[in-house]
């Protein structure tokens, strides 16, 4: 734990707003002033340079602030995690739109929402983008976005002709050329306000691009982010032991904090392509401390937790969530074999 200023916003910001509301919001949405709070609060800036605003806390704090949201209410928690890529994406850019929008989102005057992941996919490429009257049109569909009516403008990504990953901001509204669904009714995270977008024919002009490199090269950089345990998995997994005796979550919490411990060391790992299949597997390890921690938290409240007030049994949907946030074809791989491999009985 850390005593950094942006931490003990976090923890005023959770103790405060974000837990007392959670199950309202679980059930009812996201509000617009939980994204306001969070914009006032600075954690928007957490790892952004300090020259437009931000604050450029180490690593540690990030986590430490994400695991803070995340076990207060992970449907907020979501929508704001969404805007830190965009942020360091413009960090490293040299293109002109980082001087127009890194101050106002690393200051929390605005908030961005992402479309990347379906990058992931390739070779298959369902967005698609390509030259057109001096910017670039984008076809396509975004199976998933996160925050609409909540974000102020969204980092849209697709691969070009030439093969490269091309990265471009726009207004995160309707307009020509892009037109959300109707949000996405889910068994977790509903109130994240998540639909999908269809592109036909979106332009977006040459000075909103923050980001052009061949795929290969984007790939190998992505590759490593995914392998890392989610610090709001250990976030959610400290909000259900809080919901048991000692007795019985003193045993899961030590394993927990050993998990961290390590997965946390290694997130700090000057390479942050080597210990791949270290990093998979304490991921993985992170998983099974969740879903402990989130069964025991039902299994203590029995029968009440099937109501859908119920913090465990909303801790435990979040839970199946987090398997699944931001899994590669590589991650599914080593936790399937994991489950597969677990000991048999009886």
């Amino acid at each position: 734990m850390t005593s950094h200023f942006l931490v003990s916003r976090a923890r005023h910001l959770a103790d405060g707003l974000l837990a007392p509301h959670a199950e309202q919001v679980d059930q009812e949405g996201v509000p617009a002033s939980h994204i306001e709070a969070i914009k006032r609060s600075g954690l928007l800036g957490v790892s952004a340079p300090v020259a437009y605003g931000g604050s450029a806390a180490p690593g540690a704090v990030a986590r430490e602030t994400a695991e803070i949201l995340a076990g207060a209410c992970c449907s907020t928690w979501f929508v704001q995690t969404q805007h830190h890529t965009p942020v360091m994406t413009l960090a490293k850019s040299e293109l002109p739109v980082r001087d127009r929008l890194l101050g106002p989102l690393a200051r929390g005057e605005l908030i961005s929402g992402v479309a990347y992941a379906h990058l992931r996919a390739y070779p298959r490429i369902p967005v698609r983008v390509t030259r057109e009257r001096g910017g670039w049109r984008f076809d396509g569909t975004v199976p998933w976005y996160t925050g609409w009516g909540l974000n102020d403008v969204m980092l849209l990504a697709g691969v070009t002709d030439a093969d490269e990953a091309l990265f471009a901001f726009t207004e995160a509204r309707e307009q020509e050329g892009l037109r959300p669904s109707d949000p996405m009714r889910l068994a977790a995270l509903t109130a994240s306000r998540t639909v999908a977008l269809e592109l036909a024919g979106l332009w977006l002009p040459e000075e909103s691009v923050a980001l052009r490199v061949p795929y290969a090269e984007w790939a190998r950089t992505d590759r490593p982010k995914p392998t890392n345990a989610s610090p709001a998995v250990f976030g959610v997994a400290e909000a259900a032991l809080a919901l048991l005796d000692e007795e019985t979550s003193g045993p899961i919490r030590t394993r927990l904090d050993d998990v961290r411990e390590q997965a946390y060391t290694l997130a700090e790992h000057p390479v942050p392509h080597e210990h791949l299949e270290e990093r998979l597997a304490l991921r993985t390890q992170a998983y099974e401390v969740l879903m402990t921690a989130t069964t025991a938290a039902v299994v203590a409240g029995g029968g009440r937790s099937l109501s859908l007030t119920s913090r465990a049994q909303r801790l435990a949907r979040e839970a199946l969530f987090l398997l699944v946030q931001g899994q590669t074809a590589e991650s599914r791989r080593v936790h399937l074999k994991a489950l597969a491999d677990r000991p048999k009985f009886g």
